[in-house]
């Protein structure tokens, strides 16, 4: 492989044959392990102390952990695409209405300490992330089930409580993800970094003082489904910041970096400058945006949201922070995504001081308004600093806003957050799947993600409900069409850019350009060892 970055295609399976030419055939059978860099923390605190079970787990990096180590009914596909079964041998709808789903199992699945796995085990698990109910909000993926029914060992059905085309989807995400009951309790969370799972990899986890420091992930001899697992063992590092992730890759202490490089990073690795790394460059479906609690006195006037989102200059803000890296979103839902319209520019145009002017005269709101906006420092990496100065300065100088910033680690962001601390707050989403609803429910639906107070009956009770019966996508569009134009019209929430994703890996790494799916899901069983360059 030349010394360049590699970009890929949305349509990443279409590259299949030249990626494995050019990576090797290496199966991977070393045992020495692969190690690969992240900057996300796993923190297990008193807020907290369950980050990984899957009824609590809703974050990229925790669901990460998760992938490789839970296995769920379906899964997505290697070069993205409708899921495919996993745990199950076949999955699908029986019924016109999309309202009656059934899963046969596999035939010898095992959880990894060798326990047979029943269909009554996959209903436990999925019962219990809805009995819990956990303050992430992630129960709220399960919430069309109705009722779970098994029949024999093998056969699980799904009752649905209404039409849903994207429960396959949901199947695929670790809130569904197949536990042992021997190890986590119907009605309790698992406190720490234990895993009890049947995936492709066992978790060896090292903690300190609450922090998981290194994960270690083994092949699991008793694990049956789809996935090719073409290593013994992978070793995923949590660092403090990308600057020291960047070093321990250039010295060879780690193979492989994922989240969060810096743009400076990128830039460089870019030029090829370093001929031992390659850079790999795919499609992401991450989106940023601002959230809004609609309740706080500084932001519960309509008329206030708006007028931030006809100043805000997205151009601007990615030009200065990220360049080519991201791009401006004008909508919950990303560009490539079927459903996708520009809302937000479709309302309020270019950024217009005068305009913004205009709508808090209108509401006769005092100017200039205060307020703090608040971002995590830890989490979506070290340019969200960079951005939110960004948007503070082009608040303030439009002499509407008066403007603060203040940053907090992730592990303190996040209740304070889920308890309606903050009037205005930064987030980002890697989707749970790759469909506009799950751009859209998360943050509008009931039990919503956010813990957001804004409700929109139209949304809630017929739009959302009404998209999820079509099974063609393109038939949902409407709907889906509708809900982002309230959306612009109201503000709960104010996107800001759509990014790209990175990978970079030392020479001898192969499977690094399938290393991530466009949904951010870390696929370490794809890595090996072999010629890469």
């Amino acid at each position: 492989m030349n010394r360049k970055t590699l970009v890929l295609p949305t349509v990443v399976g279409l590259l299949a044959p030249v990626l494995v030419a050019c990576g090797g055939s290496d199966s991977g059978s070393g045992s020495d392990a692969i190690v690969v860099g992240t900057t996300d923390g796993f923190i297990a605190s008193e807020e907290a102390p369950a980050p990984i079970d899957p009824a609590y787990a809703y974050d990229v990096g925790t669901w990460n952990i998760l992938r490789q180590t839970v296995q769920t009914l379906m899964v997505q596909p290697r070069g993205d695409g409708e899921p495919v079964p996993e745990a199950a041998e076949s999955c699908s709808f029986t019924d016109a209405g999309n309202e009656r789903y059934v899963c046969e199992l596999r035939e010898g699945l095992k959880f990894s300490n060798g326990d047979k796995i029943t269909a009554e085990d996959v209903k436990y698990s999925i019962d219990r992330a809805r009995a819990i109910k956990a303050d992430s909000g992630v129960f709220a993926l399960l919430s069309t089930i109705d009722t779970v029914e098994t029949k024999g060992d093998r056969e699980v059905i799904f009752h649905l409580n209404t039409a849903d085309a994207t429960f396959p989807y949901k199947l695929s995400t670790p809130v569904a993800g197949i536990v042992n009951p021997d190890t986590y309790a119907e009605d309790k969370l698992l406190d720490g970094f234990k895993v009890a799972g049947s995936g492709p990899y066992t978790l060896d986890a090292e903690e300190k003082d609450g922090k998981l420091v290194k994960a270690v992930f083994t092949k699991n001899p008793n694990y049956k489904g789809t996935l090719e697992v073409k290593n013994d063992k992978v070793e995923l590092r949590s660092f403090v910041d990308a600057d020291a992730m960047g070093d321990a890759l250039e010295t060879g202490d780690i193979q492989l970096m994922t989240r969060t490089m810096t743009p400076q990073q990128i830039q460089e690795l870019s030029t090829g400058s370093n001929e031992d790394i390659d850079l790999v460059d795919m499609p992401g479906l991450e989106i940023r945006y601002l959230a809004f609690n609609t309740d706080d006195p500084a932001v519960k006037s309509k008329a206030v949201r708006q007028a931030m989102a006809q100043i805000v200059n997205r151009d601007e803000l990615v030009t200065q922070v990220y360049g080519s890296q991201a791009e401006p979103l004008y909508s919950l839902v990303p560009a490539s995504i079927t459903g996708h319209t520009n809302a937000f520019f479709n309302t309020y145009g270019d950024p217009n001081v005068n305009k913004a002017r205009s709508l808090l005269t209108e509401a006769d709101i005092t100017t200039p308004v205060k307020m703090t906006l608040y971002y995590t420092t830890d989490h979506y990496g070290a340019a969200t600093k960079d951005e939110f100065e960004v948007l503070q300065k082009q608040l303030n100088d439009s002499g509407m806003f008066d403007v603060s910033i203040k940053g907090a680690p992730w592990d303190t962001f996040r209740p304070a957050e889920k308890k309606g601390e903050y009037e205005v707050y930064g987030m980002g989403w890697f989707p749970d799947f790759p469909d506009a609803d799950n751009y859209l429910a998360p943050f509008l639906d009931a039990d919503n993600f956010l813990g957001s107070p804004y409700a929109n009956s139209q949304i809630r009770n017929t739009l959302i409900p009404q998209s999820r019966r079509e099974a063609d996508r393109i038939a949902a569009v409407e709907s889906l069409s509708d809900i982002q134009d309230i959306v612009a019209d109201d503000v709960p929430v104010l996107p800001l850019w759509q990014g790209k994703q990175y990978i970079a890996a030392r020479d001898g790494i192969t499977g690094a350009a399938y290393a991530l799916n466009s949904s951010s899901t870390l696929q370490l069983w794809e890595l090996g060892r072999g010629v890469s360059g």
